[in-house]
């Protein structure tokens, strides 16, 4: 059983060191070419990475989410004064 959460916890850590170097992965959808061929002849940007080829990783985009919600959420509150 340790052995088993010590595997996932190295895990979990490989991949948020993943995240924190490589946060963006090519789009799997147009395999990174930023096209994707609609028929015989048409040819129209992917529509998951809008022809950039490349997509933010899920566990990049969950630690932004984090951040900004601990950044909103600890903003110094300005007192309200009353007249």
């Amino acid at each position: 059983m340790a052995l088993a959460s010590l595997t996932v916890l190295l895990l979990l850590a490989g991949y948020a060191a993943l995240c924190a170097v490589q946060p963006f992965t090519p789009c799997r959808k147009c395999a990174g070419t930023g096209v994707r061929h609609a028929g015989r002849r048409t040819v129209k940007l992917c529509r998951r990475c809008r022809g950039d080829r490349y997509r933010l990783r899920a566990g990049r985009r969950l630690l932004n989410t984090g951040r900004h919600i601990h950044h909103t959420g600890t903003r110094p509150h300005r007192p309200t004064t009353r007249p």
